[in-house]
């Protein structure tokens, strides 16, 4: 009998490697915006300005969310309704081969931006190559 191939998902600690020593004070609970789809752990997270929920960050947005907030924590669903969800927003470090973006974020300069976009937060969140 073959052995069965078990596929795990993705795990906080596949790109969060350190956050504040002060409970609680990186994290902050959002709302991700209906039709978002199921949003992966890591993925890098801009707030519409009109309504102040969280979605995948993409370059062509026009709502805010085009600027980096924070990183999802754990995956939701938002396929259909608005999702609660915890993210990382401040005071992290993270690898940034780990994170993941909206569909439009394909090139080394784009990923660049978004991670510095992440480093103006205050305190920042800093991306870091490798664990």
């Amino acid at each position: 009998m073959p052995n069965p191939v078990i596929l795990e998902g993705r795990y906080p600690s596949d790109w969060l490697k350190a956050v504040s020593h002060v409970s609680g004070f990186s994290y902050e609970e959002v709302i991700v915006a209906s039709g978002a789809g199921k949003v992966q752990t890591g993925t890098v997270l801009g707030q519409v300005t009109a309504t102040g929920k969280f979605k995948p960050v993409t370059v062509a947005a026009t709502d805010g969310s085009q600027v980096a907030k924070g990183i999802l924590l754990n995956t939701v669903d938002a396929t259909g309704a608005d999702a609660p969800a915890v993210i990382v927003a401040r005071e992290a470090i993270v690898v940034m081969q780990g994170l993941l973006y909206g569909a439009d974020v394909d090139t080394p300069a784009e990923r660049l931006a978004v991670q510095n976009a992440l480093r103006a937060l205050n305190p920042p969140i800093l991306a870091r190559e490798g664990a």
